[in-house]
């Protein structure tokens, strides 16, 4: 046998108990065919000397946003403004696209005083401002003007009872169905952008988190976008639940919805695939739209549902009963109840096993939760880079009786639930060894300490962000450990995270990204070897 390719001369971190360390790899049609001295002795076509590198598993982003990442990327960020008046200032000296001057990066907290439509409307017309969150926007007074009643009804009034421009979750859907659909080419384009930005950070498998309507849908032709795209990682895609149509199937199926043609989780190869349905419940911390038990503190709001719950509720039972993986979005502990009886209510009527639901970010879990979600077998897809970021906003809000609450780790670990890692860029950076820094440590960008509790070793950490979101994408058997038949899909570091100091795991180096055999990202030039 020739093999394709052999690493060797590096340190092999293969996140397999069986088989923890190594020093070489081989790879034959794009799989792992065997380590060390199972290939020792076998000639290959391109030998990659590793040089005393560190290659792993590669990292898997289990919720992520590729066209809304690439979107942004190439748009103007006014997240390093100070004042209104320089969002302003950045803001006339751009061009508009379609009819629409978009931005993103809006942080209403960075800001001398939040932007208004009075604001915007200095600028020119249908101004769309894009909050950080995805949650929430900013817009002119000309857009205002386009929305329904019902519409303006859920806007924020200033003092003289006008509508101030920000609109959030419901209100902000309807803001950007006047701005949809993106065309294919321009979403494709902005889908190959978020892959590279993956590529670059040790990403093999990035899970879109919804695709054809909800909150961040660009198109509902969405999935042909990731065909025609250049795709340098493997990328799973969630389908909105928006999608699920009355069905006239035969009795013993028992479907009463579904995505046309009966589409459904597992649907594609190995490059491109149907994952999750995905569902919101609430909205975001940021927005202070996740749905609390008790108010945030110091404000006089506990949050929203989504949607209306006879609605959502009856979108995760026909979602499951038509055979989905579901993806919740559930933030705050009210919605997280909320998911959670679902859910279970959906095993009741028709039990599927190891149907491995999830519930994206379990931003705050009350210790009463946790058992809940063991029992249920619920995968909690969490964004710990999250608390490096905002953690000293979100501690405030949450106060200090449920800030260790938060994003947790350890709780969820201790009681044999696989943990899953993501990123949610681009609300935050998507770099999975940043966040699994912080899950060690848990302190945020600014020092402080939130639910030091809930601390992971660097192993634990690592396995979240590889076989723990494998696992939640329904794919541990190819892919979040190196080991044979799996694919050959790495990350290769300048240093090993498991024996570096953790204050500085966040600042090591991708080397490379290796997909299938092939180098998506090549920064240190192995492919040339």
């Amino acid at each position: 046998m020739i093999l394709d390719q052999k690493y060797v001369n590096g340190r092999v971190v293969t996140m397999d108990p069986a088989r923890p360390v190594a020093t070489g790899v081989g790879v034959w049609a794009g799989r792992v065919v065997g380590l060390d001295a199972d290939v020792a002795d076998l000639p290959a076509r391109r030998v990659v000397d590793l040089d005393g590198a560190v290659l792993l598993p590669g990292f898997v982003d289990a919720h992520t946003h590729l066209a809304w990442a690439g979107r942004a990327s190439r748009t103007a960020d006014i997240s390093r403004c100070a004042t209104a008046a320089q969002v302003v200032d950045v803001l006339r000296a751009l061009p508009g696209s379609a009819g629409w001057l978009e931005v993103a990066g809006y942080d209403h907290r960075a800001l001398d005083r939040p932007l208004t439509s009075r604001d915007l409307d200095l600028v020119g017309s249908r101004v769309y401002v894009q909050d950080l969150s995805g949650h929430a926007c900013v817009v002119s007074g000309d857009v205002l003007e386009l929305l329904p009643a019902s519409v303006l009804r859920e806007a924020r009034r200033g003092p003289d009872g006008r509508p101030t421009g920000f609109l959030a979750e419901g209100a902000q859907t309807a803001v950007r169905a006047l701005r949809l659909p993106y065309s294919l080419d321009e979403i494709a384009s902005d889908v190959a952008l978020g892959a590279a930005q993956c590529a670059h950070e040790g990403v093999v498998l990035a899970a879109e988190a919804g695709v054809g309507g909800g909150l961040i849908g660009s198109s509902p032709l969405e999935v042909e976008a990731y065909q025609r795209a250049d795709l340098p990682i493997r990328v799973q895609l969630m389908v909105s639940a928006d999608r699920l149509e009355p069905v006239v199937a035969h009795v013993a199926d028992g479907i009463r919805r579904a995505v046309p043609l009966g589409l459904r989780t597992g649907l594609g190869g190995d490059r491109l695939s149907i994952g999750a349905l995905k569902l919101w419940t609430d909205g975001g911390m940021m927005a202070r739209t996740a749905a609390l038990t008790e108010p945030y503190a110091g404000l006089d709001t506990a949050g929203q549902l989504q949607d209306d719950p006879d609605v959502m509720r009856a979108a995760i039972l026909d979602g499951h009963a038509a055979g989905w993986q579901l993806a919740v979005h559930a933030i705050g502990d009210r919605a997280v109840d909320f998911a959670l009886d679902a859910l279970a209510e959906a095993q009741r009527v028709v039990p599927r096993p190891d149907a491995r639901h999830r519930v994206e970010h379990c931003g705050l879990v009350r210790p009463d939760q946790l058992d809940r979600i063991a029992g249920l077998g619920v995968v909690p897809v969490v964004q710990p880079s999250f608390l490096w970021a905002y953690g000293d906003d979100y501690a405030r809000v949450m106060g200090p009786e449920r800030a260790p609450w938060m994003y947790r780790g350890r709780a969820f670990l201790d009681r044999g639930i696989v943990l899953a890692g993501s990123s949610d860029r681009p609300v935050v950076d998507g770099s999975p060894l940043r966040a699994v820094q912080f899950m060690v440590e848990r302190l945020s960008r600014a020092g402080a300490a939130i639910g030091p509790d809930e601390a992971v070793t660097v192993e634990e950490a690592l396995r979240a962000y590889t076989f723990g979101g494998a696992y939640a994408c329904r794919l541990e058997h190819v892919l979040g450990r190196v080991a044979p038949g799996r694919h050959a899909d790495f990350a290769v570091l300048e240093t090993d995270p498991l024996t570096c100091e953790v204050s500085r795991i966040g600042d090591i180096g991708v080397l490379a990204t290796v997909v299938g055999g092939d180098f998506a990202h090549d920064a240190a030039g192995l492919a040339a070897d």
